[in-house]
């Protein structure tokens, strides 16, 4: 069975696929340990400060409207994303959060921006980068649009690291890696980043690294079992009996209170030279 990373096909999905995925952005999105992390790679950009922000891959706008919500943010955002879909789904969540008219959402390719050089004071792709064909391509591309001495924050998921206990060690290895198949193109490339930062023409500023862990009971983690369960079969990383056997096996140990589920998570903050 070959399997395909859902998330960077976003343009070709059905709409129970992208309802899915919708559901599980927003979920993650206002989780307070993802805000957290979210929080912390801004005020390292100083993204107050920015008057014209990109944020690439936005999906459903989760941090375009989470810059646009900062009580000391004072200008407009650009927000791009693969799929016409989640760009519907990003502006009708910005107009009922009555911030529509701060944030310009258009679909787009990451890879190849129609945009002009220099044109932003800062560059988000939040992520983005671990579903990418090519991640160095958007790497040139953000730091091409971006102002000279401009900010560019990168924050994505080291998805080798995913893991989740089971009652069969084996069983849940081969889910593991079922899970990265369907939800990740390239697992690794955060740990690569560093030197294709370098190579792009940035220089690093800061980093942030977590290990969002969860023991004994599923919280941030339960809304993604619950996509995973519908996204695996969609994937091809795993037929429906097998990834719901997995699902109601990992959240019911999190209802005996014997649940574990991690995964590290990086976030890069570089400034464009001058």
């Amino acid at each position: 069975m070959t399997a395909v990373d859902v998330y960077r096909i976003t343009d070709q999905l059905d709409g129970d696929t992208l309802g899915v995925l919708e559901t599980r952005l927003e979920a993650r999105g206002r989780h307070p340990k993802f805000l957290h992390m979210m929080g912390e790679y801004l005020e390292g950009m100083g993204i107050d400060g920015a008057g014209s922000v990109l944020d690439v891959g936005c999906g459903t706008g989760v941090v375009a409207r989470t810059v646009a919500r900062r009580p000391g943010f004072r200008g407009r955002i650009t927000g791009i994303d693969l799929s016409p879909s989640l760009i519907a789904a990003a502006h009708r969540l910005a107009k009922s959060e009555g911030i529509g008219d701060r944030i310009d959402f258009r679909a787009g390719d990451s890879q190849s921006l129609k945009l002009a050089d220099a044109a932003f004071d800062a560059v988000i792709a939040h992520t983005l980068i671990s579903h990418v064909d090519h991640p160095q391509a958007v790497l040139e591309e953000l730091a091409r649009v971006v102002k000279p001495g401009g900010m560019i924050g990168i924050f994505d998921g080291d998805y080798a690291s995913i893991t989740f206990g089971t009652d069969d060690p084996e069983r849940g290895r081969a889910m593991d890696e079922a899970i990265i198949a369907a939800i990740v193109t390239n697992p690794r490339v955060m740990r690569e980043m560093p030197h294709r930062l370098r190579d792009a023409g940035v220089d690093l500023v800061s980093s942030y690294s977590y290990v969002l862990a969860e023991v004994g009971a599923a919280d941030f983690w339960k809304p993604g079992i619950q996509s995973f369960m519908k996204l695996l079969p969609k994937a091809g990383a795993a037929t429906e009996a097998e990834a719901a056997a997995w699902a109601a096996e990992v959240l019911g140990r999190s209802d005996r209170g014997v649940f574990f589920g991690a995964c590290n998570f990086y976030s890069y903050v570089a400034r464009r030279r001058t």
